[in-house]
């Protein structure tokens, strides 16, 4: 089979049981990075040396279909540099191939950014959306906040402390000063810190200079934000995209709260923008 594997985030103590187990006695693991991968088997002091293969993100295409066919003659551990491999990780390509070949996938649960992150922000858990890392350039990100200033979810990423400051100054312009958020840095390490205010406040607090590894949870659309007019757009939008209308005013309604039937009557009066 293959196993996907959660490892440490930042503390080494998160290492499940089960996990070190496994590290104990499998053969073939197939990691982001072999040398952390090493690492960790040393700093949890398992005398086990595994073969070791790369799975990264210039590579897998290429290595996901030798994986998955290793996959069907033993088991194989599929590990990230931190956290649970295809989340925001590689990986996934191999899940793919492995399920193609008829291999069972299954999984060591372990630690996440993006769930540590959410849950300790203070904001609504209830219903959230991951959307990975953030782009690199202004215009991308400008472009992604504008496509979410209406999404009624808590939104978690990822963004590098390089670019933290200038992303939340972004957010503030796109979303609005008064957005809640929550900066979180150093996940589950000695220097973990979370900083909560509103995009406004965040972004002077970060004009310093943040340093660590960073999640960044905001705050959804407030029911206020969230008109017919803006709920049109986005169904224009899937429409657009090759979604029946019907289809595109639940899921917008799903999304918003808004009325199914208020978004279609406005689509078939001819509202979409």
């Amino acid at each position: 089979m293959l196993i996907l594997g959660g490892t440490p985030i930042g503390n080494l103590s998160d290492a499940s049981a089960r996990l070190i187990e496994v590290l104990s006695d499998i053969e073939i693991i197939a990691s982001e990075d072999t040398r952390t991968t090493q690492k960790l088997l040393t700093a949890l002091g398992i005398a086990n040396r595994p073969r070791l293969i790369a799975l990264h993100d210039h590579n897998e295409t290429a290595v996901a279909g030798d994986i998955a066919q290793l996959a069907t003659e033993q088991d194989v551990l599929l590990l990230s540099d931190a956290g649970m491999p295809t989340v925001s990780d590689p990986g996934y390509g191999a899940v793919q191939a492995a399920i193609a070949a008829g291999v069972q996938v299954t999984s060591i649960p372990g630690p996440s950014a993006v769930i540590t992150a959410l849950a300790i922000a203070g904001l609504p858990t209830d219903r959230f959306t991951f959307e990975g890392f953030l782009p690199r350039k202004q215009g991308e990100r400008r472009t992604l906040f504008g496509a979410l200033a209406h999404e009624p979810r808590t939104m978690v990423f990822f963004e590098s402390p390089n670019r933290i400051s200038e992303s939340l100054a972004d957010a503030r312009d796109v979303l609005g000063a008064d957005r809640r958020a929550a900066v979180c840095r150093e996940l589950t390490k000695k220097f973990e810190e979370v900083r909560r205010g509103t995009l406004a406040e965040l972004t002077e607090w970060a004009g310093a200079g943040v340093k660590g590894e960073i999640v960044l949870v905001v705050g959804g659309a407030s029911a206020s934000t969230v008109t017919l007019e803006s709920g049109l757009v986005e169904v224009g939008k899937l429409v657009a995209s090759g979604m029946r209308l019907k289809d595109a005013c639940a899921q917008v309604s799903e999304n918003t709260n808004l009325s199914k039937r208020d978004l279609y009557q406005g689509a078939l009066a001819g509202n979409l923008n």
